[in-house]
């Protein structure tokens, strides 16, 4: 019988990066153009110190020491939207090209985010956990949600979802603002350099920029104190974007007036003092993940494999800085 390696030794190989917790498979969609080298793979040992491409499984990470295991990569092509996996300076400094998802997860993330603005405005959430515990008949009255047209809201990172989230609140009839690493020449929408003035003119902040060493907890206890009692904030970024003690202490408190959470700092780690709050909503990290998103990506991984392996330029190469 042959081996794997035989019955792959004409196809590119692809070596595949992932910690245990992301068991998801892509070696039946990469093959039979790539081979896929797994840890498992009996050849692994043997083949993984000569991969040119290595493909990172979600936000597994990939740092100097991940390099220095595979000398011979030239390329890391990224399956996610966000990379702050991934050490950027360290692959530019060793000549390494560094992928993305591209925009593969932007449509949904930005519905999504809009689906958690709603929410926590109009207390969807917190209205089926009224019914279902049978209080409608009993109490009769419960507590009037927000309308979302004519809310002022700031979008921190307008870049592909950004922009997405920012089409959609438009059609709503909301007063968008932002705040970006720079300002957009073609965005009408008025640009804040800070996030603490964008969060003194917003009723609500949606985050969706890119987690780095500049932004992280960009959202502080002096931001919060600026957005107010009323104001709400939806994270469909990561969850180091926010400083997490400083918002519960905040919404344990009523000092804003409530949160839509796709992210957390120590997934899959949520503080107990959120669970009993019905000003907020809480998701899983699935703002990114339906049926159509993941088609999407495998679409993108294939496409920056072939032109890497053809010599041609990278669909969603991240730039250098």
């Amino acid at each position: 019988m042959a081996s794997t390696q035989d019955s792959n030794d004409t196809a590119p190989l692809v070596l595949i990066h992932r910690l245990p917790r992301f068991n998801i498979s892509f070696t039946h969609w990469l093959r039979p153009k790539f081979y896929p080298l797994e840890p498992s793979d009996p050849s692994y040992a043997t083949l993984a110190p000569s991969a040119r491409v290595l493909l990172p499984v979600g936000p597994t990470p990939v740092d100097s020491g991940t390099l220095d295991l595979f000398p011979a990569v030239e390329c890391v092509v990224g399956s996610s939207a966000g990379l702050n996996h991934i050490d950027l300076a360290e692959c530019r400094r060793r000549g390494v090209r560094v992928t993305s998802a591209g925009e593969a997860f932007s449509d949904d993330v930005a519905d999504y985010a809009i689906g958690l603005l709603i929410d926590v405005l109009r207390r969807v959430s917190a209205a089926n956990r009224f019914v279902r515990a049978g209080l409608w008949p009993v109490k009769d009255e419960y507590p009037l949600g927000s309308k979302l047209g004519g809310k002022r809201v700031g979008i921190v990172g307008l870049g592909s979802i950004g922009s997405r989230i920012a089409t959609r609140l438009e059609a709503f009839g909301c007063v968008i603002a932002y705040n970006s690493r720079n300002k957009k020449a073609s965005v009408p929408f008025p640009y804040y350099t800070n996030v603490h003035d964008l969060a003194a003119s917003s009723d609500a902040l949606i985050i969706c920029c890119a987690l780095s060493n500049e932004t992280h907890h960009i959202i502080n206890k002096d931001v919060l104190t600026a957005l107010g009692k009323k104001g709400v904030i939806v994270n469909v970024g990561r969850g180091a974007l926010v400083d997490e003690k400083e918002l519960v202490q905040f919404l344990v408190r009523n000092e804003i007036g409530g949160a839509g959470l796709d992210v957390f700092e120590n997934e899959p780690v949520v503080p107990e003092e959120l669970y009993a709050l019905d000003n907020v909503v809480l998701s899983p990290h699935k703002a990114v993940a339906t049926p159509e998103s993941f088609a999407a990506v495998k679409e993108v991984i294939i496409g920056n494999l072939e032109a890497f392996f053809s010599n041609k330029p990278l669909l969603s190469q991240v730039k250098s800085e």
